[in-house]
């Protein structure tokens, strides 16, 4: 039986506003129509926090992530807040968010729409029948490691540093969550690391190589960060579930992006031990766009399906919302970042008004 409750809406900054209010409408339409028995709580986050409360993650926001079954984040940063002091620039929100919920697992999936195979910067046939999963350790290493900060020395110049750290606990708890995800696909997981110069990456592949043998029909395959990102280029067909670092996964899943013609089409689930999950697009606030009625909502409507799926176990309403975006993509309607040499771009309104008649 699929599962009811509540989903609390962060919209945050930039175009975040815009593209969740698309998503509302498909939430809406799913309890309309398919009863899906969702209760949606919104409340500010990052930026606009920050202006009204002072903070990027006010106690009453966290609370309500806190307390509710699952949450879908809009965008968070910009311009505007750059230049406040760092704990309470809007990025710290998104941070904050990932630890005080213990997001470990972050499920990035890159995956290509047969009718946008134009779109995309490679030519068709790398990228053809794509269908990657980005598998990001999300609350460890270099984002989180101390020591950090920027020190003077004492002749004067200033010396910034990081530390990346993982402990085995946290390296086996994202490697089971890759297998698992891989015993439901092609069974096949590449580790990404460094570990030829790195003595952390060194510990990763470690402890990922003893844990795959829990998983004898998975099979497993080493790679360096460097060659990876060539490879995702070259010939990215080849990765079935990648599970990497933090920071890696950071890198390596906005270059996916591109294979598939636009972030705008990425959604991404953050997980917990018990499937509870922060939902978002992959994309930022895009700033330079925002207010337009130009942004691409497909990813955060795409989110949504994910959040069906994993959180709440409703597997019809997420193929129905799947289903709905490739329909809406094969009739022809494209928002900006995805519109070809001589067709008319709808707005983010219209797009998330197609999707919901296609529901």
């Amino acid at each position: 039986m699929p599962k009811t409750g509540t989903v609390a809406i962060l919209p945050g900054d930039g175009i975040g506003p815009e593209v969740t209010e698309q998503a509302i409408r498909v939430i809406e339409k799913l309890n309309s129509d398919y009863s899906a028995g969702l209760e949606c709580k919104i409340a500010p986050v990052g930026g606009a926090a920050y202006d009204q409360h002072g903070h990027p993650l006010p106690p009453e926001t966290l609370e309500i992530a806190k307390s509710s079954d699952a949450i879908l984040l809009g965008a968070v940063g910009g311009p505007k807040w750059e230049s406040i002091e760092r704990e309470h620039r809007p990025e710290r929100a998104l941070l904050s968010l990932r630890s005080e919920l213990k997001l470990f697992s972050n499920l990035r999936p890159a995956i290509l729409f047969p009718e946008l195979a134009d779109a995309s910067t490679l030519k068709p046939e790398v990228v053809s029948g794509l269908d990657i999963m980005i598998v990001r350790e999300l609350t460890g290493g270099i984002y989180f490691g101390q020591p950090r900060g920027i020190k003077t020395e004492e002749d004067q110049t200033r010396t910034g540093f990081n530390t990346m750290v993982y402990n085995e606990s946290e390296i086996k708890r994202i490697a089971h969550s890759a297998f698992k995800v891989a015993q439901a696909r092609d069974k096949r997981v590449c580790s990404v690391d460094k570990a030829n110069v790195m003595e952390v990456s060194e510990l990763w592949r470690e402890v990922v190589t003893v844990v795959s043998s829990e998983y004898p029909d998975v099979q497993l395959s080493h790679m360096y960060i460097d060659n990876a990102c060539m490879q995702l280029v070259r010939a990215p067909k080849q990765f079935d579930v990648i599970v990497t670092t933090n920071l890696f996964g950071d890198i390596l899943s906005d270059a996916a992006s591109m294979l598939t013609g636009s972030i705008g089409m990425l959604p991404s689930a953050s997980l917990d031990e018990n499937n509870k999950g922060m939902y978002e697009p992959v994309h930022g606030s895009a700033p330079d766009i925002a207010g337009q009625g130009i942004a691409n909502p497909l990813a955060t409507i795409l989110s949504v399906a994910m959040m069906m799926r994993t959180t709440f176990e409703n597997i019809d309403a997420a193929d129905r919302i799947e289903k709905a975006v490739q329909q809406v993509l094969a009739d022809g309607l494209r928002t900006s970042d995805i519109a070809g040499e001589g067709s008319a771009p709808i707005s983010t309104s219209q797009m998330g008004e197609a999707i919901c008649e296609k529901l």
